[in-house]
């Protein structure tokens, strides 16, 4: 009897030490190094980027069969990756929640304003640990100021430690919003000096604009950013540092209220299908070209995803690899 109490006991014990999946709730793992590169020599891809068209609509975007708001995503990003159409932010459909969710890889209904920091370590906390490279290798990059909470999390053993470089908003966290022009072009010089192997670039458009109740100016919004989308796509092409070994993806944080639900496109912030659906796309030297994907991800996995791709472990993330969009081995 002893015996099998003391099986038990052990158990339970290894259970809570690696986290367990607790709806959002701190997983405390010892930042002790253990999380050193895995060598993924069948992987090409050394840097990733991840840009946010905050709060666009699937319908008006790869759910419009035109594509005539964005035809650089559709005409330069698509043949060259692939198109991810069941992807969904499964959790808070406000702002901060959907970037913690793509970053920590755990669905939190963090504060939206900025108050509040993550639960859990991010993909960036995990990659500088594992890689002991500095803080200039990874960057969050963003027009809304509150998303500088993505460098910090709550989780004691991480808290402070190994954090990234951010350039949020005017001047930081409570500076107010900045244009996303200027998020442009500090996102192209930061690539350009730093040449950053993770970095998560937040454009406020066409969110900012849509909760003004101006429909012109919220689809001038998405054709906006799809235009800054390109300007990034080109860098990435014409610089050796990411060339051939660069991972981009282009998603969103949350959708909107579909017409007929709520007061439509002007807001968010439900478990409504327009909210949760988003659209996903990406493209990289270890992704697949031209394939549109069906199976049904979420946000929480792509820092799942990431974290295949460059070789390091994420114990704390409940999203999973997603490995449809990979070349066959």
């Amino acid at each position: 009897m002893k015996k099998y109490t003391l099986i038990l006991f052990a158990s339970i014990f290894f259970a809570n030490y690696i986290g367990c999946k607790t709806d959002g709730a701190i997983k405390d793992l010892p930042n002790n190094g253990s999380n050193v590169l895995e060598p993924k020599t069948n992987y090409k891809t050394k840097n990733v980027i991840i840009i946010i068209m905050d709060g666009a609509r699937y319908s008006e975007c790869w759910g419009d069969v035109t594509h005539q708001h964005i035809p650089n995503i559709a005409n330069t990003i698509v043949p060259e990756g692939i198109v991810s159409t069941n992807f969904f932010n499964n959790g808070s459909t406000f702002t901060n929640p959907g970037h913690s969710a793509m970053t920590t890889g755990v669905y939190q209904n963090i504060n939206n304003g900025g108050a509040e920091i993550p639960q859990n370590p991010s993909i960036f906390n995990y990659y500088l640990q594992a890689s002991k490279k500095k803080q200039e290798a990874c960057w969050v990059i963003t027009s809304k100021d509150k998303l500088q909470v993505l460098n910090n999390c709550t989780n004691k053993s991480w808290k402070d430690t190994y954090q990234p470089m951010t350039d949020c908003g005017n001047n930081g966290l409570a500076s107010g919003y900045r244009h996303d022009t200027i998020t442009l072009q500090h996102s192209l010089n930061i690539l350009k000096n730093y040449h950053p192997n993770i970095s998560i670039i937040n454009f406020r458009e066409p969110d900012y604009t849509a909760h003004g109740a101006d429909s012109l100016g919220y689809i001038k919004g998405i054709e906006d950013v799809d235009g800054y989308i390109k300007k990034i796509w080109d860098l990435v092409q014409s610089d050796t540092a990411f060339k051939d070994k660069t991972t981009l993806i282009v998603t969103n944080d949350h959708g909107r209220h579909l017409d007929g639900t709520a007061n439509g496109y002007i807001s968010h912030g439900d478990k409504c299908y327009g909210c949760r659906h988003i659209n996903f796309f990406a493209y990289g030297p270890d992704f697949k070209k031209n394939t549109i994907v069906t199976t049904t991800y979420e946000q929480i996995d792509i820092p799942a995803t990431i974290a295949e791709l460059m070789g390091f472990k994420i114990p704390t993330s409940e999203g999973k690899v997603m490995w449809d969009f990979f070349n066959k081995k």
